[in-house]
């Protein structure tokens, strides 16, 4: 009998998951994991929260403008492949507007996958208006 395998979507997702885990965000504990789209290289991960050195914790409690980076913030700040090269993301949750801006200007991002819905949507409108792919996976 063949075993049945989790796809490589699945197995980055729950990634994304895992390093959501290590948020310090009060409100929202998001992850992100940059891969190639042959699935074979991780080439970021990043998760939200402060900024190293600083307290692990908010700075405010006010949604959208708490102080802490975006987890996509450091996958973007972590991932040194070229624009060049051909990426899948996978986030925990919907990307912000201006984090959907960061993903487009790393360059290469084909498709953004996604688990949880975000308070705002029109990050979906700006990522497909220059050609990336946005698919929601349930879990």
């Amino acid at each position: 009998m063949e075993k049945k395998r989790p796809s490589f979507e699945q197995i980055y997702m729950d990634l994304a998951a895992t390093l959501a885990e290590r948020s310090t965000c009060a409100r929202m504990n998001v992850g992100t994991v940059i891969t190639s789209t042959d699935y074979r290289k991780v080439l970021a991960v990043g998760y939200n929260g402060n900024a190293a050195g600083l307290p692990n914790t908010c700075d405010r409690h006010e949604a959208g403008n708490c102080g802490c980076l975006h987890s996509e913030e450091n996958a973007v700040i972590n991932c040194d492949s070229p624009r060049s090269t051909e990426k899948h993301v996978f986030v925990t949750h919907l990307p912000c507007v201006q984090c959907a801006k960061r993903l487009i200007n790393l360059g290469g991002v084909k498709k953004i996958f996604y688990r949880n819905e975000y308070r705002l949507t029109d990050s979906i409108d700006i990522l497909k208006s220059v050609g990336i792919e946005v698919e929601k996976l349930e879990n």
